[in-house]
């Protein structure tokens, strides 16, 4: 099957924009891209593109696309069905924000990618840690203080509480048999889960070390969500791939990540929108959340800059989820914020997280790359914030399938 989009101006991060172009996709990659007129085969969909701008679909490097703002109450008062179930409306928001990859970092299964290589609803492809390794007691233990434990299980869902080398090895080989694309750990605190703090590491070297190792064994990644300075500098030594939000980094530690190829994804987005929004009235822990959010919002915009500045490989990701779906795009205009030009924000969901997810294929738009695409009624090298309006995001390709119009 193909695809003709005519008359669009391409852009590529750190490339001259391409005006006036014809592109055209088949068997869901873009076969050619030129100035003159393209004959396609008869029953070709063509698309007049009226002089906007395409763009790669965008990566978002951390979201949940089950979530909906983890509250533990709703996990015991819903049906399983529902965790399910709010997916469809969740994934239909995400592409809608032009987003047409995500790297689920805990709550999808193997259902969902399977939903969506079949196309049983519009969702955007996904990488799954399926779900975090956490240590007893430690971010997303769910079992709280009156002995009911919130965590959602089942078969094929591994419950994710693990404490030693001998308890981390099989969990993430467990995580793995479930079909897990990449690890991902709690190593340190965090804003959400009850007596703990995100200043504070959490698993021990060893343990650290242990999963690293045997993921490697496996050819995947971890990833770490960690606040904690001495909890990002444990996850460097150990190998770990990539800090997620890394509040508390310093300029020390960014040099580290810098050396050792560690990436950050610091979901600038998330902690802006709920410190702003708060939690809902019937939330018990919401004063005890407010008071870490305001702790964190005062220094993570300041210190990802700095560690922007020192080099460090900066991608894209919201932590949707946490928050509603479908603001995905928001995180650029926060990404500019931080000193990063238009253009390097965009990179860093789209060229940039296609290297690190290691497709040498996607996140560009060029010949025999995969034709997963978003067409935009402006500039976004001008004016970033325009990606943020999800109206503005006038058609989604994935495949060469338009998914949104």
């Amino acid at each position: 099957m193909q695809t003709l989009i005519e008359n669009v101006n391409v852009i590529n991060p750190f490339e001259d924009i391409k005006t006036h172009k014809n592109v055209l996709i088949e068997d869901g990659l873009i076969k050619r891209i030129s100035s003159s007129k393209i004959k396609a085969k008869r029953n070709a969909s063509v698309i007049d593109g009226e002089d906007n701008y395409l763009l790669s679909g965008v990566i978002d490097c951390h979201c949940h696309i089950f979530a909906k703002g983890f509250h533990k109450e709703e996990n015991m008062a819903n049906p399983l069905g529902i965790h399910f179930y709010n997916a469809v409306p969740h994934a239909l928001q995400t592409v809608n924000a032009g987003v047409t990859s995500i790297r689920d970092c805990g709550s999808a299964d193997l259902s969902f990618k399977l939903a969506q290589q079949r196309k049983l609803f519009t969702a955007p492809k996904i990488h799954l840690s399926i779900t975090p390794l956490v240590m007893t007691g430690g971010h997303f233990d769910l079992l709280l203080p009156s002995g009911f434990d919130m965590e959602i299980i089942y078969p094929g869902f591994p419950k994710g509480r693990c404490d030693g080398v001998e308890e981390v090895l099989k969990k993430t080989r467990e995580i793995k048999r479930a079909g897990a694309d990449f690890i991902k750990v709690m190593a340190s605190g965090g804003v959400l889960t009850t007596n703990t703090s995100p200043e504070f590491p959490q698993f021990n070297k060893k343990e650290l070390k242990t999963i690293v190792c045997e993921a490697c064994a496996n050819d995947m990644k971890v990833s770490a969500h960690c606040h904690s300075l001495k909890g990002m500098n444990n996850c460097i030594k150990a190998g770990f791939s990539s800090i997620e939000h890394g509040t508390f980094i310093d300029r020390k530690t960014a040099k580290k990540m810098v050396e050792h190829d560690v990436s950050l994804v610091p979901t600038l987005l998330v902690h802006q929108f709920l410190y702003k929004s708060g939690f809902p009235a019937w939330d018990n822990f919401a004063k005890e959340k407010t008071a870490k959010l305001k702790e964190i919002v005062k220094v993570h915009k300041e210190n990802v800059a700095a560690a922007y500045e020192e080099g460090v490989n900066i991608l894209m990701g919201t932590d949707s989820g946490v928050i509603p779906h479908g603001h995905n795009l928001e995180e650029l205009t926060h990404l500019v914020d931080i000193g990063m030009s238009p253009e390097e924000a965009i990179a860093s969901g789209t060229v940039r997280a296609a290297e690190f997810l290691g497709q040498s294929n996607l996140g560009l738009v060029e010949k025999n790359y995969v034709a997963d695409l978003i067409l935009v009624n402006s500039n976004p090298l001008d004016d970033v914030s325009v990606l943020s309006d999800n109206d503005n995001i006038l058609k989604v390709f994935q495949d060469g399938i338009q998914v949104k119009n």
